[in-house]
């Protein structure tokens, strides 16, 4: 594999350095994600989707940035991953929803 092949690479500096620093903590944390989604019926999409509404609920930049640039790679639509944003408006208010929608939209 080739360094830009890298998937720790990849990732934003700081869970890439604590892969590096501490390969056994992200193996578990890894292992675990794998755990929870074969965990349920939920398809790809489906699951790409739920996590990224977690990630805008959560408040989490880090989190949506990153489902969004998975959610590119597996051919998700950018529409439906705004409108995961606007769902959630009611739910978390207008604040949280809009950040969450100008994180999607940094990455699309």
């Amino acid at each position: 594999m080739s360094h830009d092949d890298d998937p720790i690479e990849e990732m934003p500096s700081t869970p890439s350095q604590l892969a590096r620093d501490h390969p056994a903590v992200w193996e578990a944390y890894a292992e675990l994600g794998a755990a929870a989604a074969d965990a349920g019926p939920l398809d790809g999409e489906r699951k790409r989707l739920a996590k990224l509404a977690l990630a805008i609920g959560a408040q989490s930049e880090g989190a949506v940035h990153s489902h969004v640039r998975r959610g590119l790679d597996e051919g998700l639509d950018p529409a439906v991953m705004r409108h995961v944003a606007i769902l959630s408006i009611p739910t978390i208010g207008f604040p949280e929803a809009m950040a969450g929608l100008s994180w999607i939209n940094d990455l699309v």
